[in-house]
C-alpha cells in the first residue's frame, strides 16, 4: 500500500488490485496548497467544512459522508462518529478505519477531543494512524500524544498541521514531535510516499512518519 500527502487532512490511499482511497479533499482557494485534481474509487469526508469536503477536486464513483460499514473494491471501511459529547455545541466528525486485506489505516478526521478508552477500543486495532497535530479545530500537539497513546498504531502519520503552503491558525509538527519525545526533529526523515506490504513488516513500536505534501 502506498500513502500520499497532498496537505492539510487529504491522503490517497492506493494499492494495487484494490480500490484507491482520497480522504478530506480540500478547497484550495479557502486552505492554500496547489489546487487538487485526482481520481479515486472511494472519497470520504469527516466532516461538512471547506477544508475537508470538496469532493469536486475528486473524480470518483462513491464519496462517504455518513457513519457506517462498507465494502469497495476489496477494501473495508468503518465510519465512526466521535464527538465530544461535555461540550455543549460539539463539532460532528467522522472517524474512518480503511483495512487493505488486514492492514488497517485509520484517518481521524478533525478529530478535536480524547476518546475514550470505549470509543477507541470499538475502532479495532489500527496499523496506521493518520492524526491531526496541529490544532485549530483539532487535537493539540499534546491531546493528538495522548490519542497516540490509547490507540497503540505501529505507525503515525501527522497531518492537519502548519506548512509554508498554507496561511491557516495552525501550529507547526515540530511541537508534536517534541510531544513525541523526538528531541532533534532533524531526526525525522521527512518522505515523499509511506510505502507498506503486509502487517508483519510493521514496526514493534511506533513509529513516525513525516511525509511531504504532495504538489
Amino acid at each position: 500500500m502506498d500513502i500520499t500527502w497532498y496537505g492539510h487532512s487529504c491522503f490517497r490511499l492506493t494499492q494495487r488490485n484494490y480500490a484507491t482511497i482520497v480522504t478530506d479533499p480540500y478547497d484550495a482557494k479557502t486552505i492554500g496548497y496547489s489546487n487538487l485534481k485526482l481520481k479515486a474509487d472511494v472519497v470520504t469526508v469527516s466532516h461538512d467544512a471547506p477544508g475537508h469536503n470538496f469532493t469536486d477536486a475528486v473524480e470518483s464513483t462513491h464519496v462517504l459522508t455518513v457513519p457506517g460499514e462498507y465494502e469497495i473494491g476489496g477494501v473495508f471501511i468503518v465510519g465512526e462518529a466521535m464527538v465530544d459529547t461535555s461540550v455543549e455545541d460539539p463539532r460532528y466528525n467522522i472517524v474512518y478505519v480503511i483495512d487493505y486485506d488486514g492492514l488497517t489505516v485509520a484517518h481521524l478526521g478533525d478529530l478535536d477531543h480524547i476518546p475514550s478508552q470505549s470509543a477507541v477500543d470499538g475502532l479495532g486495532q489500527v496499523d496506521v494512524a493518520l492524526v491531526p497535530v496541529g490544532g485549530g479545530g483539532g487535537l493539540t500537539a499534546s491531546q493528538a500524544a495522548e490519542v497516540i497513546s490509547l490507540l497503540e498504531p505501529s505507525i503515525v502519520v501527522p497531518m492537519h498541521y502548519k506548512t509554508n503552503h498554507t496561511d491557516l491558525e495552525l501550529e507547526g509538527v515540530e511541537r508534536f514531535l517534541k510531544e513525541m519525545g523526538v528531541s532533534n526533529t532533524e531526526d525525522i526523515e521527512i518522505v515523499d510516499t509511506l510505502k507498506l506490504t503486509t502487517r508483519a513488516n510493521l514496526p514493534e513500536g511506533t513509529q513516525i512518519v513525516v511525509l511531504d505534501a504532495k504538489e
